[in-house]
């Protein structure tokens, strides 16, 4: 009662094929088709339909990829070994040439992201991979940007993430660094006292073309000395401060 006959096979696995060939696709993402082995618009987002047994689709992503690149053994242009490392950040502008002009496109980038790490940071001296990331970031954009193209694929950015030093070079830079320090400590200090070295020098040619500031100036100081102390304190009296009283006597007599 409940058997089926090879029709009703028949016209149920049609039914499950022309079913299989209904496809739904997020917005990030677009169907490359092949009809008959030839390659036909993409489609999508939304449902699309795919004729079972005649087309064939391969799904690509649109959204931007986060790559990591593993660290590369490299030799600088100063014969320093280093181990770098960075992170790419790439997204498939034409789904087509992705998945026709190269056989895998992410593999494909990121083999060419470490074999282009690799050279720029070989032609680099160790200063500039230390201090001019930007510019370095920059030009190994532009290379794997330029070099991707062809294959639908769009460079955005890339990083450097890590540069790994041997323990003799860190310790070189760290006693580098220390003598940089105590160098410009140094020069602050000779900064310093040529500064009141020539102050002084400005004081005293000012006491030397006006000898009346000396003498208010040591008046100065035994008032705050006076002031300061309850004991008795004797000081020198200067013969300069004396003169007017000493000719005022002698006019006198």
């Amino acid at each position: 009662m409940f058997g089926f006959g090879p029709l009703a096979i028949v016209v149920i696995g049609m039914m499950l094929l022309i079913i299989s060939g209904i496809k739904v696709l997020r917005e990030y993402e677009r169907a490359v088709i092949f009809r008959l082995g030839r390659l036909v618009p993409s489609r999508g987002p939304g449902i699309i339909y795919v004729i079972p047994l005649v087309e064939q689709m391969r799904r690509v992503e649109l959204r931007t990829i986060t790559m990591d690149i593993p660290p590369q053994d490299v030799i600088t242009r100063d014969n320093v070994s280093i181990k770098v490392s960075a992170v790419l950040y790439f997204r498939v502008l034409d789904p087509n040439k992705a998945i026709v002009q190269i056989e895998n496109y992410l593999f494909a980038t990121s083999q060419l992201a470490q074999t282009t790490l690799r050279s720029v940071c070989g032609q680099a001296e160790l200063d500039d991979l230390l201090s001019e990331r930007d510019k370095l970031n920059a030009r190994l954009q532009d290379i794997l940007d330029s070099q991707t193209d062809p294959w639908g694929v769009k460079v955005s950015l890339v990083e450097l993430k890590h540069i790994d030093l041997p323990q003799e070079m860190q310790r070189a830079i760290a006693k580098q660094a220390e003598a940089e320090r105590e160098r410009r400590a140094k020069v602050i200090n000779a900064e310093g006292e040529f500064q009141a070295a020539q102050r002084l020098a400005d004081a005293a040619q000012i006491i030397e073309q006006h000898p009346v500031a000396l003498q208010l100036r040591y008046l100065q100081t035994l008032t705050t000395v006076a002031a300061e102390n309850n004991s008795t304190t004797l000081f020198p009296m200067p013969i300069d401060l004396l003169a007017p009283f000493i000719r005022k006597d002698a006019k006198a007599t």
